[in-house]
């Protein structure tokens, strides 16, 4: 919706869309970087690109700061929808709402009000009015205004006013320059903004675990470079298509977004040949974490990250979580290592992956596997055992048929990873 400057509004009031120069402002309000020192300011740069990138091709402009928020123009009120849901995937955004600046009188808060009604809707339930005047000048006080405009609104819409819990609150911001008019805030991630904490590299499978620990890192300000190693085509290519989904969920979420398939079949063939088979299952995932750090080697990242919860499976284990991470020096970091599985399913679900990592796959470790594999294999016996196999090799030879997803996750085409000689056509 475009605001025009000669619209009128018949009501009582007549009040002047003309005179009241209505401006549409998204402001976005943060906790953690509020905290932080001297790094604010790079901090509040870091969240303003973010916010710049998921509002891409929308009518935005102008991004300014002020205290511990960042105010952005929008141009076509018909965009706010969209960009309201863009907004809910970004770190570092504590809440935002859509204010409209206009000129400093009673008048153009009603023009503003009025807007606001179009856009939100009238009060379906009870409201109240909550005025801000940082402007001392202003002819009426805090109180007043209230009682005003509540008033105003009363007549306007028949809502009934509850100043204790009301259903909807409008508020009022009144500075030197301008008047702010807003609805209720709308609930945003919170966090750190995405890239301020460096690069990790997350160990993604398709099931509930590994995302949410990826989620949890960006959360913490981390960008995250995903890794999946599949054994396809021993096994179904299902994972493969699985995490490509996940990972476009997790990518609503950052900038910059990079998936990379690694296909260790071969390799698991190669380690059931000359390994105990009870040891197995932990020398595929210290293989895993093997690719991963050269990985993020590449990738400048500073630690890995897995979705591990101890004793959830015969692997994680503290004698196996210490045996399969060995395998590296860089930290491992599991965000999720005191979770249960039903607290890491309901993360699933108001995330939105649950209902992708509900369908039944063929792990990569489940291949070549025994019936019983140990829950405390040592780091001795796992070394011992690599001692009969070229690791560098096997990690060189799964690496050279790696496929890398980057761009715009919607492109994405899974057939590569299912057949890595395309990637390089």
């Amino acid at each position: 919706m475009q605001i025009h400057r000669d619209e009128t509004v018949l009501d009582s009031d007549a009040v002047d869309f003309e005179s009241s120069r209505l401006q549409p402002v998204i402001v976005f309000r943060v906790h953690e970087i509020a905290l932080k020192g001297l790094n604010r300011r790079w901090f509040t740069q870091i969240l303003r690109e973010n916010i710049a990138h998921a509002l891409r091709g929308l009518n935005v402009d102008n991004f300014r700061s002020r205290s511990s928020r960042t105010f952005v123009d929008l141009h076509d009120l018909d965009q706010w929808p969209e960009a309201r849901e863009r907004l809910k995937h970004v770190f570092g955004v504590a809440n935002f709402s859509l204010a409209l600046q206009c000129r400093v009188r009673m008048k153009s808060i009603r023009s503003a009000l009025h807007t606001l009604f179009k856009v939100e809707g009238e009060p379906e339930g009870s409201f109240c009015v909550r005025s801000r005047r940082a402007n001392k000048n202003f002819p009426k006080r805090s109180p007043e205004i209230e009682r005003d405009i509540g008033a105003w609104i009363q007549r306007k819409t028949d809502a009934p006013v509850d100043l204790s819990n009301p259903d909807r609150t409008y508020r009022i911001e009144i500075l030197h320059d301008a008047i702010y008019v807003s609805s209720d805030a709308i609930q945003g991630p919170g966090g750190l903004p995405v890239g301020v904490s460096g690069r990790v590299v997350v160990l993604m499978s398709g099931g509930f675990d590994s995302p949410i620990a990826a989620y949890r890192m960006l959360k913490r300000g981390c960008t995250v470079t995903m890794v999946h190693c599949h054994a396809h085509p021993f096994v179904r290519s299902t994972s493969i298509e699985k995490v490509t989904e996940l990972a476009r969920k997790i990518c609503e979420h950052q900038p910059d977004c990079r998936l990379v398939t690694v296909p260790i079949g071969e390799a698991q063939q190669q380690i059931a040949i000359t390994s105990e088979p009870t040891l197995r299952v932990v020398l595929y995932r210290r293989h895993m974490v093997r690719i991963a750090a050269a990985l993020a080697e590449s990738e400048g990242a500073g630690a890995l990250v897995t979705g591990e919860s101890v004793g959830q499976v015969s692997s994680q284990t503290l004698e196996n979580i210490q045996a399969i991470g060995s395998a590296t020096d860089l930290p491992i970091l599991r965000p999720l290592i005191g979770f249960d599985k039903n607290e890491i399913v309901d993360h699933a679900r108001e995330l939105g992956t649950e209902e992708i990592s509900s369908v039944p796959d063929d792990d990569c470790c489940t291949v070549f596997v025994p019936a019983h594999p140990t829950t405390h294999a040592t780091v001795a016996e796992a070394e011992q055992a690599e001692e009969q196999m070229d690791v560098a090799a096997l990690v060189e030879q799964s690496m050279a048929r790696q496929t890398i997803f980057a761009g715009d996750p919607a492109n994405w085409d899974v057939n590569l990873a299912l057949n890595p000689e395309l990637a390089s056509v």
